[in-house]
């Protein structure tokens, strides 16, 4: 996953106001308190809301994008990004005698 993909999350999961860790559901409940928030038909037809829902949508479908794919925390670790294929391998499975190269 690229930086610019983790900070799209980052931003979807602060407006959401998620925790490190999330469940589907708490996803969709989320998403849709914020729709009945700033939807244009609800919340009245304004640039204001029809931009915060656009902001809404989009977040929502970052976030069940990654969902659907990863299985991972909600937490942004800059060290990880800076590692390459094999030192990322080698720093889960490096002391692994299945998957170590000893």
């Amino acid at each position: 996953m690229t930086k610019k993909e983790w900070l799209k999350i980052l931003a979807a999961k602060e407006l959401f106001g998620l925790g490190d860790t999330a469940t589907l559901a708490e996803i969709k409940l989320v998403f849709r308190s914020y729709s009945k928030l700033h939807h244009p038909d609800l919340a009245g037809n304004t640039r204001d809301n029809r931009d915060k829902m656009q902001q809404v949508n989009e977040a929502y479908r970052i976030m069940l994008a990654y969902c659907e794919n990863f299985s991972f925390p909600l937490v942004y670790d800059e060290q990880e990004l800076d590692l390459d294929d094999e030192e990322w391998w080698m720093s889960r499975f490096g002391q692994d005698p299945l998957w170590s190269k000893k």
